[in-house]
Order: structure tokens, then C-alpha cells, then sequence
């Protein structure tokens, strides 16, 4: 009874581990770096500044609208009238009076009164009229005119509001929104490559998880197998077949096999983590991947002809470096502008505050006014010159780096196909050697059993099986990781 339930209790604990256990497929984990990379995060607000970017520069056709508002106070106010002439207003009807009185002494007004002795009687009144009741409202007239005359300038408020729409402005605006259409698609392409980036990163994670788990399990096997012999050559030493010489050397043996293992475990685990990482899930999560079961992989075959085509047309960097060599071009418009006419449409609508439309008058007033504006560049010494030369060599040097760019991709992919070709060489010799080294194995444990092979060719045996499985697992390792980037060297991946 307690044998069933520790049994039961046992397998329930395996099934909640088993189930805790998140299995992994190459696929799985490739959706998994993509979403949770950071890079590609980047790469994706890249792409809405740039796509930002595109509709800005598309606005530059459109009129554009700016208020620009402006207050000044000044420490002295505007004068129209001097002194002088502000006391002659404010004395008008005093000096008017004086010059009458003045007059009454003038010898041709006296011949004219002689002359018409009538109008005698008319001159006193009019001096009294004229001193008594106009004097002072000319002097109030001319001191009215001479507080009419204050500007009050010492605070000065000024607005203007300004439509713009350009009309040529040397092909500028059309080469910056070319400019930014093809920013936007060099991000995209940009992404593309960090893309690729990632699934390799992440490819190369997996598979090292892979070849360590079936390297570990490798190890376990070869440390078993020293175990085994270990017990066997302890019974013939007891039975003095074998020497303690020869225990002692199956003992080293199991040590270094005992201690490998160890290494393969930690490797395990550090690479676990790493795919975590890569995936964007918990460092201690517990994974299990689809292949570590793996036991057999198909070789791959690739035509070089059609991959070199099929890479020229696909590979980000190639069209980034394109997309380039576009934006270059456009710069070298723009150099070119700087130094051509340009004519925009201009109007204004201007307030201020004191407002001269009316006299100076403390409140605000305004007009609008509209015309055509035309910048002419007539002399910079050669400057636009010699900036449309440097523009047109950065183009250059960007179709340069394209045309090397084609070169290293043809090398990469014939590189890239002459790895897969030695893989799958290699994997094909790996599993006759470990055939050869199973039956070298199964050979020398029968002789060892006979009493016709030694420890010492036991032993060897088994570090020439050792070393024959795990060089199959690297080789099928390999057949992957050449596989993965040659897709990659393809622009496929």
C-alpha cells in the first residue's frame, strides 16, 4: 500500500514538472526573440519618425501661417514738436492780441483811418474783442493742438500675422519629401536586417541548447559506460586477472568523465538562459526544446548560380545602400538649391498699439498687405559650386559602397554555400565513423570479456566512440547553422 501511494505521489510530481516544463520548437522561439527584442522595438520607432518625418516634409507645399507678437517700452516718447513750438501754440491768442496792439502804431493804418476816419470807432472794440475773448481760446486752441500732438510712445505693442506659400523654391521641397520617403523605406529595410539578425542570434541559441542536451546525454552514456567497466575490472583485480594499475587507470577515466559531464551541465544551463533571454521569457523558466530528441537531420543541396541572383535581389543591406545612394542624389538638389531663385507668396496683416492710421491714437489698429517675394542669389564666391562638388562625391562614394556591397555578397554566398556543402560532407563521414566506432566498441567488449583485449584497449575504444558521437552531433549542429546562414546570406531568412 505505501509502495502505491510514494508511486502515485511520484508520478503526480512528474506530471506537474512535465507540465510546468514549456516546450520550445525553432519556429516558437524565433516568434519569441521577434516580439520581445528590443532592438526591433527601436527599429520600429525608427520607421514612425521616419513614416513622421514623410508627412512633415509634405506640408512644406502647403501655405504656412505664423503670428509674431511684440511688446517694447521705451524710457522717452516720440516728440513731433520742439519746445519752441509747443509755446508758441499754447500763446497763440496772447501774441495774436500783442501784434493787433502792435499795429495800432503802423503808419499805414493810420494814412488808411485818416483816409476813412469812419472806422475809428470800430479799431478799440476790436482790440478788446480780440484781447479779451479770442486770445484765450486761441491759447486754448494751440495748447489742445499741442496735447493732440503726443505720440506716447513709451509702450509699444505690435502685432503681425503672416501667410506663406511658396512657389519655387529651387526644387527643395520636392528633393526633401524624396528624401524622407526613402528614410521611411531605408527603416523598413534597416528592421528587416535586424530581423534577420535576431533569428539568427536565436537559431544558434537553440541549436547550441541542442547539440549541449545531446552532448550531455552523450556523457551520461560514456560516464555509465566507465562505470560498468569500472565494476568489471574491480572483480578481476579481486580475482587477480587485472592489476590495480589498470583500475586506477579506469578510475582517472571515470573522474575526467564525471567532470566533463559536469561541464556539459553547466554549458546546459548557461545556454538555456541564454535562449531565455533571447525569447524574452524568465531566466529560470523551464524549457524543453522540440529536437533534443534530434537524431537524424537532411542534408541540405542549394544551387550557387541562383542563390547569387536570388541574394542580389533580396538582401536588406543591399537595398539599404540603394535607398542611400537615392537620398545622396537628393542632397545634391538640395546643395543646388541653396543657390537658385526662389519666389514665395507673401501676405500680412499688421496691428499695433499706439496706431499711426488715424494720427498717433492709443488703441489698436491694423491693415493687411500682400506681394510676391523673390530671393535672388547673385555672389558667394563659388560656394554653391563647390557644395553641389562635395554632394556629388558623397553620392559617388555611395554607389561605391553599393558596388562593394554586391562584390562581398557574391563571396558571402559562395562562402556561405561551399560551409553547407563541407557540413553535409562532414555529417555523412561522422555517421560512418560512429558506425565504425560502435562496432570497434561492441568488438573490444567482447574481447575484453574473453580475456583477450586489455583495459587499456577498452578504454580506448570508448574514447574513440565518445569522440565519434559527439563528433556526429556537431556535424548535424553544423548542417543546421551553415543552413540558417546561408538563408540569411540570401536575404530569405
Amino acid at each position: 500500500m505505501k509502495r502505491s501511494i510514494i508511486a502515485l505521489g511520484i508520478g503526480l510530481c512528474t506530471a506537474s514538472i512535465g507540465h510546468a516544463q514549456q516546450e520550445l520548437t525553432a519556429d516558437s522561439c524565433r516568434k519569441l526573440a521577434l516580439e520581445h527584442n528590443k532592438e526591433l522595438s527601436i527599429a520600429k520607432e525608427k520607421i514612425e519618425a521616419a513614416r513622421n518625418e514623410r508627412k512633415a516634409a509634405l506640408t512644406n507645399y502647403l501655405p504656412s501661417l505664423t503670428a509674431t507678437g511684440s511688446y517694447m517700452h521705451n524710457q522717452k516718447e516720440t516728440v513731433l514738436l520742439s519746445h519752441e513750438q509747443k509755446h508758441n501754440l499754447s500763446t497763440l491768442g496772447t501774441t495774436l492780441a500783442g501784434r493787433l496792439g502792435q499795429m495800432a502804431h503802423d503808419p499805414r493804418l493810420k494814412g488808411i483811418l485818416m483816409k476813412h476816419p469812419e472806422l475809428m470807432p470800430l479799431l478799440g472794440p476790436a482790440q478788446q474783442l480780440i484781447a479779451g475773448a479770442l486770445a484765450p481760446e486761441l491759447n486754448q486752441l494751440g495748447a489742445s493742438i499741442v496735447e493732440d500732438s503726443r505720440t506716447d510712445t513709451r509702450n509699444i505693442y505690435a502685432g503681425v500675422l503672416t501667410l506663406t506659400q511658396p512657389i519655387y523654391m529651387g526644387g527643395k521641397i520636392r528633393a526633401y519629401n524624396k528624401i524622407t520617403r526613402y528614410a521611411e523605406a531605408l527603416a523598413h529595410e534597416q528592421q528587416k536586417a535586424d530581423m534577420a539578425e535576431v533569428i539568427l542570434s536565436t537559431d544558434q541559441a537553440y541549436w547550441q541548447v541542442i547539440s549541449l542536451s545531446n552532448k550531455k546525454k552523450l556523457a551520461e552514456d560514456y560516464y555509465k559506460l566507465l562505470q560498468k567497466l569500472e565494476q568489471d575490472v574491480t572483480h578481476l583485480v579481486a580475482e587477480g586477472v587485472a592489476t590495480k594499475a589498470d583500475l586506477l587507470s579506469v578510475k582517472v577515466k571515470v573522474n575526467e568523465a564525471e567532470m566533463n559531464l559536469a561541464k556539459v551541465e553547466d554549458g546546459l544551463s548557461l545556454s538555456r538562459m541564454l535562449l531565455c533571454q533571447l525569447c524574452g521569457i524568465s531566466l529560470d523558466s523551464q524549457i524543453r526544446l522540440a529536437d533534443e530528441n534530434m537524431e537524424d537531420i537532411r542534408l541540405s543541396s542549394f544551387d550557387t548560380e541562383i542563390n547569387v541572383q536570388t541574394a542580389l535581389a533580396n538582401r536588406s543591406e543591399l537595398k539599404s545602400l540603394s535607398l542611400a545612394t537615392q537620398i545622396y542624389k537628393q542632397k545634391v538638389n538640395i546643395a543646388r538649391s541653396e543657390h537658385l531663385p526662389s519666389l514665395a507668396l507673401v501676405g500680412n496683416y499688421i496691428v499695433s498699439n499706439p496706431s499711426v492710421f488715424n494720427g498717433f491714437q492709443n488703441k489698436f489698429d491694423g491693415m493687411w498687405n500682400l506681394g510676391v517675394m523673390l530671393k535672388v542669389p547673385l555672389w558667394h564666391w563659388g560656394q554653391g559650386y563647390y557644395k553641389v562638388r562635395a554632394a556629388k562625391a558623397e553620392a559617388r562614394i555611395a554607389d561605391l559602397r553599393l558596388s562593394g556591397a554586391r562584390d562581398k555578397i557574391e563571396l558571402q554566398v559562395a562562402q556561405s554555400a561551399s560551409k553547407v556543402k563541407e557540413a553535409n560532407k562532414r555529417l555523412v563521414l561522422a555517421l560512418k565513423n560512429m558506425e565504425r566506432a560502435e562496432e570497434n566498441l561492441r568488438y573490444a567488449n567482447l574481447g575484453f570479456q574473453e580475456g583477450m583485449i586489455t583495459t587499456s584497449n577498452v578504454l580506448e575504444a570508448q574514447t574513440a566512440w565518445l569522440s565519434a558521437h559527439s563528433s556526429k552531433i556537431d556535424a548535424q549542429i553544423e548542417v543546421k547553422l551553415t543552413d540558417v546562414y546561408l538563408q540569411k546570406v540570401l536575404g530569405v531568412l
